[in-house]
């Protein structure tokens, strides 16, 4: 009987035991990244933990929230909305936030994210509707930059930041869609128009251009083809008197060997009077129309005819 008594105690030992540590294990907790916990003891807020190993009291402790803190994102079904001059559209949203303080996104607001679209419906309405359709149309960055402005204002008390609001879709009714969709295709060819008659411009300044360079290449061609064949008749005419005055010289000098010769062979001053007498005749039968001749070479003419006459007569 004592024996069995034991047994029943260590078996009893041995389940408190195991009871103590399950309910240790229990009471370890290891908080991840990027998330926090929120402890509640005895049903009232007791702190907040952030990554790391935690220990909880049995029983009297609890964790009330696991609250995570990376970046979140939500996408609202289309809101209705209203425009200035009462075109009625659907606009959906796209809302980028973070829970920046756990605590306050706990016990602040019941349903945080029900709450953020609803805010977020309301605060499109009030802005879409001071703006007409065509503002609401082509300002969606200033849409997105006052709808975050006010979000991130109203959820701050939530202990929620709101990073980035994008207006993912504006729906216009279909007869402002047939509308808009016509508008686009005359702005279209109109474009299309101003590109080809810009093309055209362009082909026709480049014509132009082409021609005008041409003629100004074939004036620099004439102009130094002109150039060149007056250097070469300057060229000629150089040669050419050149040519003369070379032949000039040549009977000047022929004559003056032919002086020097006579004057070697110890010719008189009468055989010299003869020689020029002969040199004028010479120039006689050229084109001169007047001859100045010497007096010696007159005397020497009349010698000559003297003697011409005495010939005759014999």
């Amino acid at each position: 009987m004592l024996a069995e008594d034991l047994n029943m105690g260590l078996w009893v030992a041995l389940a408190v035991a195991i009871l103590i540590i399950l309910i240790i294990v229990s009471c370890i907790k290891i908080v991840p990244q990027a998330e926090a916990y929120i402890v509640e003891r005895l049903g009232g807020y007791k702190d907040t933990w952030s990554v790391g190993l935690h220990f909880k009291m049995p029983i009297i402790d609890k964790i009330a929230r696991k609250v995570r803190l990376k970046e979140q994102v939500c996408d609202f079904p289309p809101q209705p909305v209203i425009t200035k001059d009462n075109v009625t559209m659907r606009i959906d949203t796209v809302i980028f936030f973070q829970i920046t303080d756990p605590k306050l996104y706990a016990y602040g607001i019941e349903n945080p994210i029900m709450a953020i679209e609803n805010l977020t419906a309301t605060t499109l309405r009030n802005i879409i509707g001071d703006l007409i359709l065509d503002e609401t149309l082509t300002s969606r960055e200033l849409i997105n930059t006052k709808m975050r402005a006010e979000l991130d204002r109203a959820t701050d008390p939530w202990g929620i930041k709101v990073n980035r609001v994008e207006l993912k879709n504006i729906m216009p009714p279909p007869s402002i869609t047939a509308s808009m969709e016509k508008q686009m295709k005359a702005d279209r060819e109109s474009r299309e128009a101003i590109l080809i008659a810009e093309g055209q411009k362009k082909s026709s300044i480049l014509v132009a251009q082409g021609k005008k360079e041409a003629a100004i290449l074939d004036a620099e061609a004439e102009k130094q083809a002109q150039i060149l064949r007056a250097e070469a008749k300057k060229e000629a005419m150089i040669k050419e008197a050149e040519g003369q005055a070379e032949a000039i010289l040549a009977v000047q000098k022929a004559n003056a060997d032919g002086i020097r010769f006579i004057k070697e062979a110890g010719a008189d001053e009468s055989v010299l009077k003869l020689k020029s007498l002969e040199a004028f005749a010479k120039a006689a039968d050229g084109q001169a129309t007047k001859i100045i001749i010497p007096s010696e070479i007159q005397a020497m003419s009349g010698l000559v005819t003297s003697i011409s006459e005495i010939g005759k007569t014999k």
